[in-house]
């Protein structure tokens, strides 16, 4: 997509300025123009994955997300809209909510309706987009609708008050809704109702640190940033409401140390959790740090990371990045990729991308625009981070710009651990390889039977420390009573991978394999203890990265009633690595591992089944 000229200069780190935002908005948006309904209510995008609400709710969801962009392009602006954004939403709002149907289904009948909150369920998602994009534009669109399109419009809304029909991020929806009849002075009672359920209801899943589970199971993913931090603090900023902002920014700020370093230096975000083709939504929770004040992060460190983002997916060739030849944005990651698409997503859903797009409402002059870009994490030093609550184990690399997530605590978030989704059962992920989507799983350790692996298991955390991070978890399917406690520790780029199976019958089989890498990246797997001295390379398939991928594993056999299986691993984008077996020296005495790194500094690992221990040599 080509946009702007770059400035090395203000964006030595990217070359990406405001003027690359607000062009690359525009393009967004005048890309999806050719299939908006005849009323302009609903944008048809092209596609032959249909979402679980229907045509017409894909429709709907088609102008709302592309709304909300259209909204934080003009409101950044201060109105000026020298592309006609608002005329067109605002006929298409007025088409869409005169004569709403029971029906997700299209009808050449009724070709702009929007379907009925009370009756499609997606479309109280997206009626948040809407909401929020008339709250930013209240000067500019709403106060100059005329009454009944401002009735029709709130009839369609109200709905959204209601009790959340899906017990997580969705509570926020509401939240959102009645946070814009607030401030339009209508329904207020019935608003604020609204607004303190959701909240209260969210605030039971915040664990400290800033990490929310996303609902009542242990589902930690981008959710946390582009969803349960962006409506309260966003809807507390808007408001003006302090009180709420003193609550809620510092959680926000707290969170944002962590988000920051879960990003490559060629800006790729961890591609870990759901809805992964929102891909640069992931920039908002930095954004939204800066627009209230709520961050740690430099103003020249939040447009490095942004612009990063935004710039790893729009800079590249139509096909390979997040847009197709016609400059729509597409379901995957690096070009189309059904295996990370949900059962909800329709052909608009990418478009939820428009939230990383908030930083457009910082003021040009602002130091976040004129600040000189700063580094990443991933650009200053080899570094491991622990994050408590999600039980999280994060892991930079200087050299090659990679960043690893070790995941000792994350699960599926339907049912609180389904673990036959790839982007929540992986023992670690990468912000430049897998996770593998079908055949031979990356980064997995399980029992083994007929030549297929058993599945992770809902994982528990057991703790962590500077380095490591250690989690609990019950194969699945497997003989009732086996326990795998896991360790993972990091060092440079050197990770040493330690389960102990409890409860499996002797000579049970069992496999740990490596990272799934694509030409450019370098895995390796190196046998300490309990495998077998070979190393088997495997074709993993296809991952976010490309169409084939190779990977390592080791297998082994459990001897007796609990049974220790060490590995060393390592992930690189350098050319020609040493082997990972020069990076440390280990040594395993019953459920003991010392480990020496080879920069000398030591630790010994004991495994006891119920809590693992690390402790550094001198203690």
């Amino acid at each position: 997509m080509p946009i702007a000229a770059e400035n090395r200069e203000l964006s030595p780190y990217t070359g990406w300025t405001r003027a690359h935002w607000e062009r690359s908005a525009d393009q967004l948006l005048l890309a999806v123009r050719p299939y908006a309904s005849p009323g302009r209510g609903l944008i048809n995008l092209p596609g032959a994955r249909p979402s679980w609400s229907g045509p017409r709710s894909d429709g709907l969801e088609g102008y709302a997300r592309t709304w909300l962009l259209a909204a934080l392009r003009v409101a950044g602006a201060g109105g000026e809209d020298p592309h006609g954004h608002l005329d067109r939403y605002a006929d298409g709002l007025a088409a869409g909510t005169r004569q709403p149907v029971p029906t997700g289904q299209l009808d050449p009948a009724s070709p702009d309706a929007w379907p009925l909150t009370t009756h499609v369920p997606q479309a109280i998602v997206e009626s948040a987009s809407v909401a929020l994009g008339l709250r930013l534009t209240r000067p500019w669109l709403w106060d100059k609708l005329d009454d009944r399109t401002r009735r029709r419009t709130v009839d369609w809304l109200l709905p959204a008050l209601g009790p959340s029909p899906v017990d997580n991020n969705w509570w926020l929806f509401g939240l959102t809704v009645a946070g814009f009849l607030q401030d339009a002075g209508i329904e207020t009672d019935r608003a604020a109702a609204t607004i303190e359920r959701a909240l209260a209801r969210v605030d039971q899943w915040y664990l400290g640190d800033g990490w929310y589970s996303d609902g009542p199971h242990r589902s930690f993913d981008h959710y946390n940033g582009w969803a349960l931090h962006f409506y309260p603090v966003l809807h507390a900023h808007l408001g003006e409401n302090q009180e709420l902002l003193d609550r809620y920014g510092p959680r926000l700020h707290a969170q944002l140390d962590a988000h920051a370093r879960m990003f490559g230096a060629d800006g790729a975000p961890m591609p870990y959790g759901r809805s992964l083709t929102y891909r640069f939504a992931a920039a908002a929770a930095p954004w939204l740090g800066a627009l209230t004040g709520h961050t740690p992060l430099t103003p020249g460190a939040t447009r490095r990371l942004a612009s990063g983002s935004l710039k790893y997916f729009l800079d590249r060739p139509p096909g390979r990045g997040a847009t197709d030849a016609a400059g729509l944005l597409t379901l995957g990651w690096h070009g189309p990729y059904p295996p990370v698409i949900q059962h909800y997503s329709g052909p608009a859903s990418p478009y939820w991308a428009a939230k990383g797009y908030l930083g457009l409402l910082l003021p040009p002059e602002h130091p976040v625009w004129t600040a000189v870009e700063e580094p990443l994490p991933a650009e200053t030093e080899d570094a491991t981070a622990t994050l408590g609550p999600p039980g999280l184990l994060v892991q930079a690399t200087v050299d090659d710009g990679l960043v690893r997530l070790h995941n000792h605590g994350s699960n599926n978030h339907v049912g609180g651990g389904a673990d036959e989704d790839p982007c929540y059962s992986r023992f670690a992920y990468s912000t430049g390889t897998g996770p593998t989507a079908r055949g031979v799983p990356d980064n997995h350790f399980g029992l083994m039977s007929q030549g297929e692996s058993t599945t992770r298991g809902p994982a528990t955390p057991l703790g962590s420390g500077p380095g490591w991070a250690a989690s609990l978890s019950e194969p699945r399917p497997g003989p009732p009573g086996v326990r795998i406690v896991s360790v993972t520790l990091a060092h440079g780029r050197a990770e040493l991978r330690a389960h102990l199976v409890i409860g499996a019958a002797p000579g049970t089989p069992v496999r740990q394999t490596g990272w799934a890498t694509t030409p450019g990246r370098t895995g390796q797997l190196h046998p300490v203890h309990g495998y077998s001295a070979e190393v088997r390379r495997l074709p993993a398939g296809s991952t976010l990265f490309g169409p084939g991928s190779e990977l390592l594993a080791l297998d082994g056999t459990t001897g007796a009633t609990q049974s220790l299986f060490v590995a060393l691993a390592s992930l690189t984008a350098r050319p020609d690595p040493g082997p990972v077996h020069a990076l440390a020296d280990v040594q395993v005495t019953g459920h003991t591992v010392r480990i020496t790194w080879r920069d000398g500094t030591a630790c010994r690992l004991v495994l006891d089944p119920a809590s693992p221990t690390v402790r550094t040599e001198d203690e």
